[in-house]
């Protein structure tokens, strides 16, 4: 597991006390210092820009410098300074943000970024506060959090909005987040809502290739989520498909599945269905810009290290 934010802290200072550092060359040495794996050494942030051990860095040098416990000596080079060496003897088992705020000048130098901020008429932020650090993050760490934390309020939201429409409706999206998962041949004619009275329980179908060879059928169920689908439903579908001659199917639902339905379908029968739940759904939707639109964009910079050559 990559180290936290405070854990990266001290190890930080301390190679800043033997000798010059950068913020390229800190990366690896953490990554040995913590013996990370190559999957958590690799590991990105949601946003992808950075490694997670390399953004958790980063920005602890950032805080090590407005405390005033590292400073530059160069253009890209980094040396603990003697309060930084103190700060070593006096925290031996580790360093946390709260004990950076103590440090003389700390606030003096966000301060710096704020005042620089209000002649520019910009709002002021509070950076400099350990709260802003919630549970360890690093400020990209917080905007993902928080980015996800709204997401997990619109997926109920979703669900709701599609149960509120008629049947006719929830047959049509599916054949539209489908056909933006690039199901379908080209053309209109790729894509047929049969969703009708004595439609064998086949809701919709899709003609994989020009001439129809090769066709999925789709059923559609907008159920609630204490309506989960048996097996006897993913059975009687399976069958509807033996009677169409067709041997792939997807089971799309708003509510979830039953763990029977699933161990059917995965039987090995010559017929492949593939089962959509609603959690499974609103993914897709949300991935495909589907019933949702976009509120807001933000726009997150970082310096060019290779337009300033650090090393």
């Amino acid at each position: 597991m990559n180290p936290t934010f405070d854990q990266l802290l001290r190890p930080i200072l301390a190679l800043a006390a033997q000798g010059q550092i950068s913020r390229r060359s800190v990366e690896p040495r953490m990554v040995t210092h913590f013996g990370l794996s190559a999957t958590e050494a690799t590991a990105r942030i949601p946003s992808g820009g950075s490694t997670v051990i390399g953004n958790r860095s980063g920005w602890a040098m950032t805080f090590l410098t407005k405390a005033g416990l590292i400073t530059r000596i160069a253009r890209g080079a980094y040396t603990a300074t003697p309060l930084g060496l103190e700060f070593l003897q006096r925290h031996p088992a580790g360093l946390k943000v709260s004990d950076l705020e103590a440090a003389p000048g700390w606030e003096a130098a966000w301060e710096q970024g704020r005042l620089r901020r209000k002649a520019r008429n910009l709002p002021e932020t509070e950076v400099g506060s350990s709260n802003e650090l919630l549970s360890n993050q690093t400020p990209e760490e917080a905007i993902n959090a928080g980015l996800q934390s709204l997401e997990d309020e619109l997926r109920p939201r979703i669900l709701n909005a599609i149960l509120a429409q008629p049947p006719d409706f929830f047959e049509r999206l599916v054949l539209q987040v489908l056909r933006a998962m690039g199901y379908g041949a080209s053309g209109e004619d790729a894509f047929q809502h049969t969703g009708q009275s004595g439609d064998e329980g086949i809701d919709g179908r899709i003609s994989q290739d020009p001439l129809g060879l090769e066709q999925v059928c789709v059923q559609a169920k907008r159920y609630a989520l204490d309506r989960p689908i048996d097996r006897v439903a993913i059975q009687a579908f399976m069958g509807s498909l033996a009677g169409q001659g067709v041997s792939k199917g997807i089971f799309i639902t708003t509510s979830r599945f039953k763990g029977t339905a699933e161990e059917f379908v995965t039987r090995g029968a010559s017929t492949k269905v593939v089962l959509v739940d609603g959690e499974r759904l609103v993914d897709l939707m949300l991935r495909h810009g589907i019933g949702v639109r976009v509120k807001q964009t933000f726009r997150i910079l970082e310096i060019d290290q290779n337009f300033f050559e650090e090393e």
